[in-house]
């Protein structure tokens, strides 16, 4: 027995010695001292052994595995140590080279745009208010005063889910529903996704973004509409701007217009930009129908305001200046690190 632990102490060291890999030492551990290990053997066999003799038997077996485990450890240290060295070796940071550059992501254009706005109208004491984006025909449509006989109405023009649920054409919605709540003044704006049946061009998407700003209260005029609009577009387009506004037709508004802005390119002198024309179509807006008060429960009698609504696209095009719509939703980085 004594033979027979030596040899295997003697061939575990000779191993262990010969080995220039962690995972041969972890192989070395297992064959000698593991559950099945040649020392494990030794002392399973124990019982063959006198009972005077198996104390100094297995004195030895126990001297046997120290030796072996406290050269394992040495070694497994010593690879470890020499792994370590040339791994330090191999990443050697030079600290006088030029760091590389963090991409840093850009905020897109329309989120810009949109912030702007948000800002301006903030400040002017609106109250920024979000809806869903799929909606009830009831209040995209009946409620802003639009007939079941409507174009609008058509399936070339609004995307159905069912006969009563669409996805939502404006924003305006949103209105109807903060009117409904009763909760007078309002002066709130209403910015979102919108979805109309369009074919995709450089001026036109199925789905893009609108602003649409509401103000009820007692005795709102044309004139609040106007000193309204005008404060924004100096925001927007500077102090030099000056606002037109041409009578329109919206269901929802009466009277109704159409805002231009005078171009910021050429100060209205006429140029590309603006056609030649000296003024750029911006927004529409009116006083907000009487019938619409109604039915959202408000008396027109007292009440009274004006609503706004604008393409957030058509702000960051004119604003950045950029020919093609499509180019805000390719997502080209080219484009986009522009801004």
């Amino acid at each position: 027995m004594k033979d027979q632990l030596e040899k295997i102490k003697q061939e575990a060291l000779k191993q262990i010695e010969a080995s220039d890999a962690l995972e041969r030492l972890n192989d070395i551990k297992v064959a000698y001292l593991g559950k099945k290990g040649e020392l494990t053997s030794v002392l399973k066999s124990m019982k063959d052994v006198t009972p005077e003799d198996r104390p100094k038997i297995g004195q030895m077996v126990n001297e046997a595995r120290e030796v072996i485990e406290g050269k394992l450890d040495a070694a497994m240290t010593g690879l470890m140590k020499k792994a370590r060295e040339e791994q330090l070796k191999k990443e050697v940071i030079d600290v006088t080279l030029p760091a590389k550059r963090n991409r840093v992501g850009h905020t897109h254009p329309n989120t810009i745009a949109l912030e702007e706005v948000e800002r301006i109208f903030v400040g002017m004491g609106y109250e920024v208010i979000e809806g869903p984006e799929v909606e009830y025909d009831h209040y995209n449509f009946e409620k802003l005063n639009i007939p079941k006989n409507h174009p609008a109405r058509d399936e070339q023009d609004t995307f159905y889910i069912s006969d009563n649920i669409v996805l939502r054409s404006q924003t305006s919605p949103v209105q109807v529903r903060t009117m409904e709540q009763g909760k007078l003044p309002i002066r709130m704006l209403a910015p979102g996704r919108v979805f109309r049946s369009d074919e995709v061009d450089a001026t036109h998407s199925p789905s893009f973004h609108q602003i649409e700003g509401l103000v009820i209260d007692k005795n709102i005029t044309f004139a609040d509409l106007k000193g309204t609009l005008a404060e924004f577009a100096r925001e927007l387009f500077g102090p030099e701007t000056k606002v037109k506004f041409r009578p329109h037709h919206f269901p929802f508004t009466e009277p109704s217009a159409e805002m231009d802005v005078t171009c910021f390119k050429c100060g209205g002198k006429g140029c590309r930009f603006c056609k030649g024309s000296g003024w750029i179509e911006i927004l529409g807006c009116g006083m907000v129908h009487p019938n619409v008060l109604a039915m959202s429960g408000i008396d027109s009698n007292e009440y009274s305001g004006f609503a706004f609504g604008v393409g957030l696209e058509r702000i960051a095009l004119l604003k950045y200046e950029i020919d093609d719509m499509r180019l805000l939703y390719e997502n080209d980085i080219r484009f986009l690190k522009q801004f």
